[in-house]
């Protein structure tokens, strides 16, 4: 099998919440575990602003250097 081929092949697990037998690409819930998430844990999408990086100022200066 090529690279390909082991990541289109579906694993067959038991649903790590449910334990029901399942089979999928990727391991983790069942689908209807998974629709079951969304509905109450789910929200929508949001945008979200990052904060303006300001470095800090903790560089103090050479005590050679300001000596005059």
């Amino acid at each position: 099998m090529n690279e390909t081929e082991l990541m289109t092949t579906p694993l067959d697990f038991d649903c790590p919440r449910c334990q029901a037998a399942t089979s999928a690409a990727f391991y983790g819930p069942c689908d209807d575990c998974r629709r079951e998430l969304r509905a109450t844990l789910g929200t929508e999408a949001r945008d979200m602003e990052a904060a303006v990086y300001e470095p800090k100022m903790n560089v103090v200066p050479n005590q050679v250097a300001t000596k005059e």
